[in-house]
């Protein structure tokens, strides 16, 4: 058992506290002088002073810890999970080494473009009874009303055996702005990205996604242009020829003016070619390699060397199985912007330079 620094300064005042309040109404004074004392107690300046520095990795490999083939966060020696409470009686350093761990750099927006209307019960409407009105005696009236809340009731007992699930009868409502993921594409852009004070931005979009990108960049060509860094797509069923994407957006999708090497964007399809493996596109908008297996494993990744791992032809895996490649394009896109915008000093205006003084 551990006694921190904070529980030693603070035991003779609760000590003392005990005492007093045991004490007879002559007490008070030094109740409320004690109460006084303990509210100017800084408790984070306490706990700052019994605790490590707060000089953490900034790297995921740092801190000794690996995502596995099924996606989990592993340690890298011992195989075991996350384990929060890492120091006995340090909550608070661990509070921050765990949020050290989280941090990859990058804010993250996920938008739900499949989202895009909400159900809500449809309104009953009452049709009064025609036969209310008409001269029928009231024995008759009532028989018909009889045979009439019998045949409601079978027919809803029906409905709701036929279709269990739907037991009340529901009316779509589209979100305002938001009734189609192109429209909800653009209105995350307008009223988030745009907005935010980020200098580089990344999209990783899947499937459907994809196009709902294009469509962004068709309504919203230079301000995409002007802050996206790189564009990350999986298995997108985007068609730049059917969505009418002009030459400008075309050229920029498959060609980096930054960098011969790299592109603006990439997508990782679908295929049993290993990973980033070159695949053919008769669209002309960006290149197409493969979505393959991540291996972080080195045991693993030995038995890889002897066998290679194919790649993955499940679409749905195609965001998870390509997170390396993609991270990797991120920061070779993000270095290249970096380093292109860093001034040249030319011969020539070190000479006009040298000059003047």
């Amino acid at each position: 058992m551990s006694i921190s620094l904070r529980s030693l300064i603070l035991l003779p005042i609760w000590i003392s506290m005990a005492h007093i309040q045991q004490g007879g109404p002559d007490e008070k004074e030094k109740t409320t002088a004690l109460k006084d004392l303990l509210s100017r107690i800084d408790l984070d300046e306490l706990m700052k002073k019994d605790e490590p520095p707060l000089d953490f990795p900034d790297t995921l490999e740092g801190f000794e810890y690996a995502f596995n083939e099924k996606g989990q966060l592993r340690h890298i020696k011992t195989g075991e999970p996350f384990v929060f409470n890492y120091r006995e009686d340090l909550h608070r350093w661990n509070q921050k080494r765990y949020e050290a761990l989280g941090e990859e750099g990058y804010g993250v927006i996920v938008l739900n473009p499949n989202e895009n209307y909400i159900e809500v019960e449809k309104p009953k409407i009452h049709v009064q009874s025609s036969s209310d009105s008409s001269d029928e005696p009231a024995e008759k009236r009532e028989r018909k009303d009889k045979v009439s809340k019998e045949t409601k009731k079978r027919r809803d007992f029906y409905e709701k055996y036929r279709n269990p699930q739907r037991e009340k009868e529901m009316m779509q409502l589209y979100i305002r702005e938001n009734g189609s993921p192109e429209e909800h594409a653009v209105y995350v852009w307008d009223h988030f990205i745009a907005q935010s004070a980020a200098e580089n931005v990344f999209f990783v979009a899947h499937s459907y996604g994809g196009l709902a990108f294009v469509e962004l960049m068709i309504q919203r060509e230079a301000d995409v242009k002007s802050k996206v860094t790189a564009v990350a797509l999986t298995d997108s069923v985007h068609n730049v020829w059917h969505q009418e994407a002009g030459k400008t957006i075309r050229e920029w999708m498959r060609e980096n003016i930054v960098s011969i090497t790299l592109q603006n964007c990439c997508n990782w399809v679908s295929s049993s070619e290993p990973l980033d493996t070159s695949v053919e596109s008769m669209l002309p908008d960006c290149p197409r390699v493969s979505a393959d297996i991540y291996i972080s494993d080195p045991f693993l990744l030995r038995v890889r060397i002897r066998k290679r791992t194919e790649g993955t032809d499940r679409h749905e895996l195609t965001s998870w199985k390509s997170f390396p490649s993609i991270f990797k394009f991120f920061t070779e896109a993000s270095e290249a912007k970096t380093s292109s915008l860093k001034p040249t000093l030319t011969r020539r205006s070190h000479r006009i330079k040298h000059e003047e003084l």
